[in-house]
């Protein structure tokens, strides 16, 4: 393989290309190690060696790492891994070793997610999030039937956090409420449900609320 351009990275690393197209990042001197020099031919064996002896392991050790601070789904440590320039063999080599030790597991995170934020966030929101991180929708929807999330709960929860457990008279203050809650995810039914299960709203505010909610909350 012939090494068609060395482009520095920063004052210590450079971003190697094969054959024209990008093949991994070193560190300069690694790369005067292995004389990888544009022009210069760089041996299938030498390519192997680089791979299994730096990349890797670099790569591995810098997963590790990640997960130190926080779980990722596989999605969100793929494009961590090809954000940092390993290449999708390294990539795919490194996430086998994360979910052989269970360090990487997107039902275990699914799960804990639903657990954490389903006090607070609606099913579509939690659904949506999810889908950002990568996990497969018919995962999610799987994991929810198994762990149920009652919206109903979660909004008398929110309404009493955001009113301080007054009774909302004023048209214009259910109408914000009503958008905050669809912010959220939750629907018109949910939404009315659960004003309805608190017992604060008079008559009156009640019929205000159904019909702000049922022109702002589809």
């Amino acid at each position: 393989m012939i090494v068609k351009a060395v482009v520095p990275v920063d004052k210590r690393k450079c971003k190697v290309f094969l054959e024209g197209d990008f093949a991994f990042v070193l560190y300069k001197s690694e790369a005067a190690r292995f004389h990888i020099e544009e022009g210069n031919d760089l041996p299938a064996k030498t390519y192997e060696m680089i791979e299994e002896e730096i990349l890797l392991k670099r790569a591995r050790d810098r997963a590790l790492y990640l997960l130190q601070s926080q779980g990722r789904t596989q999605a969100e440590m793929i494009k961590k891994l090809k954000d940092d320039g390993y290449s999708q063999s390294v990539t795919e080599r490194v996430l086998s070793f994360l979910q052989e030790y269970h360090f990487i597991d997107d039902n275990a995170y699914t799960e804990n997610y639903i657990h954490v934020n389903k006090g607070r966030k609606s099913k579509r929101q939690i659904t949506y999030e999810l889908q950002q991180k990568g996990v497969d929708r018919d995962q999610i929807r799987q994991m929810l039937e198994e762990n149920p999330v009652d919206e109903e709960e979660t909004v008398r929860a929110l309404l009493k956090k955001k009113t301080g457990g007054r009774i909302p008279e004023d048209k214009k203050e259910i109408q914000k409420l009503a958008a905050f809650l669809g912010r959220k995810g939750f629907s018109f039914e949910v939404n009315q449900s659960s004003f309805e299960g608190c017992g604060r709203l008079l008559k009156k505010t009640r019929l205000s609320f159904v019909y702000v909610v049922g022109t702002t909350g589809k």
